[in-house]
Order: C-alpha cells, then sequence, then structure tokens
C-alpha cells in the first residue's frame, strides 16, 4: 500500500512496506542507520526529497552490485530530464501513477549522490542495472528476465514485489525512456572512465572554487564545504588555464629563445676571445722576436764598437812597439860599436874616436822619451748606463714607422705658402683664395692631408730655430672660422714655443715645460686607443726625450696641425717643415763621434 504525507513545503515522501518470501512485516524504516543491505528476496527502497528550505533528506538505497552502477556515474541533472523514470503513486488511485514534476525531481537531484541515484537504476528483483525493463500497471519497472522467473508466463498476474498489487503481465510495455537513460548513462561512463568522483558526495568533479583552488562536485557548491563560494565550471577553469599557461610557456619559449641567444653570443665571445688571445699571443712572439732582434742588433753594435775602438788603440800602441823595438835595435848596435872601441888600443881609439856618433844625435833615436803615457780605454760609454742607452735607442726604433703626410692647402691661412710637394709652409703674401668651411680664416694653421681615427702613429716637424710656433692635433669637426679655441674641451692639443723662451702646453690651464734645451726637431706620437698624445725632442738621432704627454678620451677623426702664429713683419718668418720618412734619419750604432784621442807619437 502506497501512502502519501506533505510537510512543510513541497516535499514527497515515497515508501513502501517489506514484503519477503516468509512475510515477514518487518518496516524499511528500522534499516535507516544500518546502510544498504542485500535482501535474500526481494528489496524496496525509501526517499525523503526536501525543498531547499532546510528540511532533511534521507536516502535508504538498496544494497547490492554497485561496481556496475558505478561505472554509470554522470551529472545528477540527467535525471531532471527524465520525470516519468520515478513515479510517484497516485493517493487516489491503485492503478499506474502520475509522473513527480521537475521542480521535485530538481530538490531529489540536489539531495541525492551520484551513488544514490545509480541505485534507483538498479532491479529491485535481481540487483542489478535494468535490462530490457518492463513498466507494470503499478508503475514499477523489472528486469524483463526477472518478471518471467517470476510469473513463468508473460500471459499470467503475479504480485508486484515492491508494491504487492495484482498486475498483468501480458499488458506490461517496455519501458523505452528508462532504457535510453540507461544506455546513455552507460555511454557517458564509457566516454570518461577515468572521470574523478568526489571523495565525500561521489559525483563527477566538474566545478572548481576559486578562493580555495579546489575541484569540487556539484554538490560541495550547494551543500558541502564550499557553498557560498565563487564556483565556475571545470570547463571554463581549464580553457583559462589553458590559455595562461599558453602565454607561460610563450613566455618560457621566448626566454628559452633570448637564454639561446645568449649563449650563442657567449660562445661566440668565448670563441672570438680565443681567436684574439692567439692573434695577441702572434703578435706577442713577434714583438718580442723584434725585441730580440733589435736587441741583437744593439748587442753587434755596442760588441762592434768597443772592438773598433779597441783595435785603433792597440794599433796605435802597436806602432809604437815596432817604432820603439827599431829605436832599441839602433841603441843596441851603437852599445856594441862603443864597447868595442872602448877595447882598443890608444893609438888605434884615437883613430877611430871621431867615427862614433855625438851624443847631440841620441834624443833623435828616442823620439818617445819623456812624452809616452799610459793609455786606458774608453768606450764612449758608461757600463752602467749601457741598459739606459738601449732602452733609450729601442724606445726610437719601437714606435711605429714614420707616416707620409703633406700639407692640405685647401685649410692653409690665405698668407701661409706652401712649397718642395706641400711639405714646407712660411709666411707669406696675402692671397686671394676661396672660403670653404674647411680653410682657416683667422688662425694662421694649416692641416695635414691626412687624418687618424685609430691605431698608433708618428710623425716629426722640424721647426728650426723659429721662435714662434704651435703644433699637435685637432678633431676634424673643429669650427676654422674665427679664433681657434686652444684646449682640449674645443677638440685641440697643442704644445708651442712662444716669443723663443717659454714652451707651454695648451691643456685645459696651460701648463709651462721647462726644457732646458731648445729643440730643433719634435717628434709627435698618437696612440688613439690608449688616449694618449705624446710629443718627444727628437733632435737626437738614437733616442727620444719626452716633452709633455695629453691623456684624453679620443673620438672622431683627429688631423696633424701646424699653427705659424702670428708675428710682425721680418721675424720669425722662418719656415716649418713637416719631414717624410725618408727625411728622418734612423742611426741605429753607438755614437762614435768621442772616440779617445790616440797616444801622442814619440
Amino acid at each position: 500500500m502506497w501512502h502519501q504525507e506533505r510537510k512543510s513545503g513541497p516535499t514527497f515522501l515515497l515508501y513502501g512496506e517489506q514484503a519477503s518470501e516468509d512475510k515477514r512485516g518487518s518496516s524499511q524504516r528500522d534499516m535507516k542507520t544500518k546502510g544498504r543491505s542485500r535482501l535474500r528476496g526481494f528489496s524496496h527502497f525509501q526517499a525523503e526529497v526536501h525543498s531547499p528550505g532546510g528540511h532533511s533528506a534521507a536516502v535508504k538505497e538498496s544494497a547490492g552490485a554497485k561496481e556496475t552502477a558505478r561505472a554509470l556515474k554522470a551529472e545528477y541533472c540527467w535525471l531532471l530530464r527524465v520525470d516519468h523514470v520515478f513515479p510517484t503513486p497516485s493517493p487516489n488511485k491503485t492503478g499506474p501513477t502520475k509522473l513527480l514534476g521537475t521542480e521535485a525531481h530538481c530538490r531529489m537531484a540536489r539531495k541525492m549522490s551520484i551513488n544514490e541515484l545509480e541505485d534507483q537504476l538498479l532491479c529491485p528483483i535481481c540487483l542489478e542495472v535494468f535490462k530490457e525493463p518492463l513498466m507494470l500497471q503499478c508503475g514499477h519497472s523489472y528486469c524483463k528476465s526477472c518478471v518471467v522467473s517470476l510469473s513463468c508466463d508473460l500471459d499470467r498476474q503475479f504480485l508486484c514485489p515492491v508494491c504487492r498489487q495484482a498486475v498483468d503481465c501480458s499488458s506490461s510495455p517496455p519501458n523505452v525512456t528508462l532504457a535510453r537513460v540507461i544506455e546513455a548513462l552507460q555511454a557517458m561512463g564509457e566516454s570518461n572512465p577515468t572521470q574523478e568522483s568526489c571523495p565525500v558526495h561521489h559525483n563527477p568533479l566538474s566545478l572548481f572554487c576559486e578562493p580555495d583552488q579546489e575541484v569540487i562536485c556539484g554538490l560541495c557548491g550547494i551543500i558541502g564545504a564550499h557553498r557560498q563560494h565563487k564556483i565556475t565550471p571545470v570547463s571554463t577553469v581549464y580553457s583559462r588555464m589553458k590559455e595562461e599557461l599558453s602565454v607561460l610557456l610563450t613566455e618560457v619559449q621566448q626566454q628559452k629563445r633570448n637564454l639561446d641567444e645568449h649563449m650563442s653570443k657567449l660562445v661566440n665571445n668565448k670563441i672570438r676571445i680565443a681567436n684574439e688571445s692567439d692573434v695577441f699571443k702572434w703578435v706577442i712572439r713577434k714583438e718580442f722576436q723584434e725585441l730580440h732582434r733589435y736587441i741583437d742588433e744593439e748587442k753587434a753594435s755596442f760588441l762592434e764598437s768597443t772592438e773598433i775602438k779597441a783595435a785603433r788603440l792597440i794599433a796605435s800602441i802597436e806602432s809604437h812597439v815596432k817604432q820603439t823595438s827599431e829605436t832599441l835595435k839602433k841603441l843596441k848596435e851603437v852599445e856594441i860599436s862603443l864597447d868595442k872601441l872602448n877595447n882598443e888600443s890608444q893609438l888605434d881609439f884615437i883613430r877611430k874616436h871621431g867615427s862614433i856618433i855625438s851624443r847631440s844625435e841620441l834624443p833623435q833615436l828616442n823620439p818617445l822619451e819623456g812624452t809616452f803615457s799610459a793609455v786606458s780605454f774608453q768606450p764612449g760609454f758608461h757600463q752602467d748606463d749601457i741598459k739606459l742607452t738601449v732602452w733609450k735607442r729601442l724606445h726610437r726604433r719601437v714606435l711605429p714607422a714614420p707616416e707620409t703626410l703633406k700639407l692640405d692647402p685647401a685649410t692653409a691661412h690665405p698668407l701661409l705658402e706652401l712649397s718642395k710637394g706641400n711639405t714646407v709652409v712660411q709666411c707669406g703674401l696675402y692671397q686671394r683664395r676661396d672660403s670653404n668651411p674647411e680653410r682657416f680664416d683667422s688662425s694662421n694653421c694649416i692641416l695635414a692631408n691626412k687624418g687618424f681615427s685609430w691605431g698608433r702613429h708618428y710623425w716629426e716637424v722640424l721647426v728650426g730655430t723659429k721662435s714662434h710656433w704651435r703644433l699637435g692635433i685637432i678633431k676634424g669637426t673643429t669650427s676654422r672660422k674665427g679664433k681657434l679655441s686652444k684646449s682640449p674641451e674645443h677638440g685641440v692639443w697643442l704644445i708651442g714655443l712662444k716669443e723663443g723662451k717659454v714652451y707651454e702646453a695648451f691643456n685645459t690651464a696651460r701648463t709651462t715645460l721647462p726644457l732646458k734645451t731648445r729643440p730643433q726637431r719634435i717628434g709627435i706620437y698618437l696612440h688613439y686607443e690608449k688616449g694618449e698624445l705624446t710629443f718627444y725632442n727628437a733632435d737626437s738621432p738614437n733616442e727620444l726625450l719626452s716633452i709633455y704627454t695629453f691623456q684624453a678620451e679620443f673620438q672622431g677623426k683627429l688631423y696633424p696641425i701646424v699653427d705659424m702664429c702670428w708675428h710682425e713683419r721680418g721675424t720669425s718668418s722662418l719656415p716649418i717643415v713637416l719631414l717624410t720618412p725618408s727625411m728622418i734619419r734612423h742611426t741605429r750604432s753607438p755614437d762614435r763621434s768621442s772616440d779617445p784621442e790616440e797616444p801622442t807619437k814619440l
């Protein structure tokens, strides 16, 4: 017998009384706390469905073969679309019952877990998933094979095992809707066999709790620990996270490309450094070979000079020895003659005495008497000064080869005149010339025809006895119109002589140079990368004496400059010569002009 009770709110109660083979009448409610159990004969179920208003809900499920049923896990919303699968008996009829409404099923679905819903798809007789389900007149469904096994014939009437109502099996049609639901759930289970389920409600994990960063099921968000939390479908979160992962992957790939490029640069830099190191090693070996060659040449030169000077002294002494030997021989002959005469008789002694040499003739036979003095070897240098002397000579030799430079007439002030292949400049008469941007119009200057933007360079300028001049370098971009600003800040590096008295360097503040001598030849050495410009006294053919060095960070092209300076008519009009390599004399042997005097002959 079916009963229906209404509590506060839209609540439905379905229950049935147990009927076993021995007709024991034990109430299903007594088994509520015992969980699911398997009955030897028939079983029934009871379900309470409450509205979201707060009423309790409990489901007493049939025990049985749950392994098969759990393979059919799916969203409980499926059952919302098949109201007629779980009919509710009409309180006024004993025949077929009317169906539960969609709203009631929604509330029931919210309270039921997937496992509880799965049990609704189990046959009450065999406790297996319905196979070819038949719907009896009372509204309950059974497997076709179970009905046949109980009634032995579908044409016979038998009592429904659940409601004990007599039904005609011949009028029991197949429950097509229930069969399709089972097929759909089975297909759904097969399409996602590895889907995880909630450990609490055993529902599919289909939602994502944003605050807790956890994957949950639908019931967790309704009645579980995550209610009232911000919840997003797993598919949406998956798409969002996939996009974030794609962005992150793109960044990682970009960083990887950057690191690969950086690694490639490091490897290339390593290879380049190794190659440059090999080049520098080769240069070092070559330079030291050159230095060794220079030193060997200087050593040979010193030895040769010493040998020549010693040979001269020895030859002079040997000449004196020979002359002295000849004189000594004559003296011995005179001695013998005198001894023989001394032994003669008186008459013979008197007769022969007139034939002997007179005493006054003896000094002529001894020219060295009273004038000979000891001679010491003087090579022209002290042994303690050999290293310094060699270093000074090497300093000139290790400089770069002198540059082949000429003066550029396009830059010359109109008063300047050039000669000897544009290597000599001096002040002359004013000449009308084109006023191009390269020409000096106020400063009496001229540039060389060649500029330098890297490397080491050396050249020499002959100033002679000119009493007013300036030499150095200038940046190619420095303005040549108006008065020339003579300072490194304006791209000009100069030294010069003023009125034949004061040497000065045109630094930020002018620096007086304490020169003891007045050089006539100025050597200029530019080391662009090192930022050094050095001026030398190049009068000595064997060594250079440093005058002054500028330290700077050079940029752009630099040109040699000659400033003839302004002078009164008739004064300081001497020329300045830009020396070519052929004019620069390199003497590699020691100075031989200071040989010691030979010993005076007797």
